[in-house]
């Protein structure tokens, strides 16, 4: 499984379509056994999930997205998380466990 954070500073950036990066963690058995981070492309309707489904991304845990993004997502079959905040690696771990908190969806778009 593939998770991508849109991350700023090694923190869940609260825009999803604003991000710096993405964070992109492969687990294997509840365990993240790689990291890495690609660059965000420029804000365009569409273009972040057709590029993360190219990069195998499974879920996305995000501070908020627009509806029309979540839309993409789900036609990629890719789960979407709204309300995260954190350290990126507190979240994935938060995930990981199934103890994730989130709050509201920051993106009112």
């Amino acid at each position: 499984m593939k998770i991508a954070v849109p991350s700023q500073d090694d923190m869940v950036c609260p825009h999803f379509g604003h991000c710096e990066y993405f964070t992109i963690a492969e687990v294997n058995d509840g365990e993240v056994v790689s990291k890495k981070t690609i660059n965000a492309p420029p804000h365009e309707p569409g273009v972040l999930p057709r590029m993360l489904a190219g990069e195998g991304v499974d879920v996305v845990i995000a501070g908020g997205m627009g509806s029309r993004a979540q839309q993409l997502f789900n036609q990629q079959n890719i789960q979407v998380i709204v309300g995260a905040s954190g350290p990126v690696d507190a979240v994935l771990a938060a995930y990981l466990k199934g103890k994730l908190e989130t709050g509201p969806n920051v993106c009112d778009h």
